[in-house]
């Protein structure tokens, strides 16, 4: 089992999301981040989605959304090169001396801080998953008040597009 992102590109109808996202839970596959929205193309939306599953079940998976009326295309971005982003914003304790260890925390990630008041901050990062953990991570125990993130989106570096 290793971390995959599938892209697909679908129809821009109602209910094509439900029907895809019901074939992971129909297998049992989990969806741990799910990102949706309108290509260039009116007609289409991308989805990117983020799960964990071995060679053979994920082949399965995309055979079986291919297999679905309102699919263009899949791909697997993982066997490919590709780049990826996510968006996190954090809302953080900030007070007293804490301010000053937060900013300088969200400058070592080169994270924005997006609004002061008088007692908190609104921290935006984006990067990969696994530098938004580790910026989760690196803050003072207790300062996390509430945190938002919109999962995954990629694209691979070759002309091919979905």
């Amino acid at each position: 089992m290793r971390r995959r992102i599938i892209t697909v590109a679908l129809e821009n109808q109602s209910g094509a999301l439900s029907r895809v996202a019901q074939l992971f839970s129909a297998r049992g596959y989990n969806i741990n981040s799910l990102t949706v929205a309108p290509t260039e193309d009116p007609e289409l939306s991308r989805m990117t989605i983020t799960t964990e599953c071995s060679d053979s079940q994920c082949e399965q998976v995309l055979k079986q959304i291919n297999k679905l009326i309102e699919v263009y295309k899949t791909r697997d971005v993982t066997v490919r090169n590709y780049v990826e982003r996510e968006l996190m914003m954090v809302k953080v304790k900030a007070e007293g001396e804490m301010r000053a260890e937060i900013y300088r925390l969200a400058d070592i990630f080169r994270a924005r801080i997006i609004n002061v008041s008088d007692n908190s901050y609104i921290i935006e990062v984006t990067g990969v998953c696994a530098k938004l953990d580790a910026f989760l991570e690196s803050l003072p125990t207790g300062a996390i008040l509430e945190t938002v993130r919109t999962g995954t989106a990629a694209l691979t570096r070759d002309l091919s597009s979905a």
